[in-house]
């Protein structure tokens, strides 16, 4: 993936939004404790990551997003956020980093598949033909 292809447009997208998730205790107000230190830890964690898919795509890096949108979209009841405006933050960030994620895993399925499927055929139409004689 060394174009910019849809899979790394996805992973800026994800690098705004988790570095809107680090910043959001500010930007929105938000109470010091769970709410706090969840939007910080998970929003650097998906800014990393999101970085290091930019920097050397691999697959992984895809599923950890994906794994973190999912932590933070059950993080406010797990952790029994009092803050209905940093429930909705976390629920929100964690489904589109979700969503983006899962899209990323797809389109590098989908990209393997295909290239499987280009080999097969060369592999076939480069074999000589099992029907002629000896």
């Amino acid at each position: 993936m060394d174009d910019w292809s849809s899979a790394k447009l996805g992973d800026v997208a994800n690098l705004i939004l988790g570095m809107i998730l680090f910043f959001s205790p500010w930007l929105f107000g938000l109470s010091a404790g769970a709410q706090w230190q969840t939007a910080s830890v998970i929003g650097i964690f998906i800014a990393v990551s999101s970085i290091a898919a930019l920097a050397a795509f691999a697959v992984w890096e895809e599923w950890v997003n994906l794994g973190a949108g999912l932590i933070l979209i059950v993080s406010p009841w797990l952790l029994g956020f009092q803050d209905s405006s940093a429930m909705t933050i976390d629920a929100v960030i964690g489904a589109m980093v979700a969503l983006l994620a899962s899209i990323g895993v797809w389109l590098a399925a989908m990209t393997a598949r295909q290239a499987v499927t280009a080999r097969q055929v060369n592999a076939t139409l480069n074999r000589s033909d099992p029907l002629r004689p000896l």
